[in-house]
């Protein structure tokens, strides 16, 4: 039970819902669990939470033929063509607390391509929850 409230608290916690699983992830070290079980279940809960906030962005373009619509559909074009050669690699910093998770919104409207965005974002996550995981091990002893 204690990985499913991980992984959900991580999914919830890439999306604007306020969650910390930081916090949670912590306190489950310390109470013996598996390392690579946590920070399996963190990561992917993370991930999977971003990719919702990547279909969230998709479905912007929806109305990109809407008068009120912000930039022009060439506009739109030409922005997404620019992103995915050279702004998807910004994926790789979704884990930081403060525009992380725009940045996969934005990744959505860009429409990168399903698997960069996953590969990408969960590198990021990863890395981070392996920090942590570093971070709650070294002041534990």
């Amino acid at each position: 039970m204690a990985y499913l409230t991980l992984f959900l608290t991580a999914f919830a916690a890439a999306t604007l819902v306020p969650a910390y699983s930081e916090v949670l992830l912590g306190g489950l070290v310390t109470q013996n669990y598996s390392l690579w079980g946590l920070w399996a279940c963190a990561t992917a809960g993370n991930t999977l939470g971003s990719v919702l906030n990547g279909w969230i962005g998709r479905q912007v373009e929806r109305f990109r033929h809407k008068r009120w619509f912000p930039i022009s559909e060439k506009q739109l074009e030409s922005a997404q063509v620019r992103f995915n050669k050279y702004g998807q690699w910004s994926l790789l910093m979704a884990w930081l607390p403060i525009g992380g998770d725009a940045l996969t919104l934005i990744g959505g409207i860009m429409r990168v391509p399903w698997l960069n965005f996953i590969v990408l974002v969960a590198i990021g996550k990863g890395l981070r929850y392996a920090l942590v995981l570093w971070i709650v091990l070294e002041a534990t002893g």
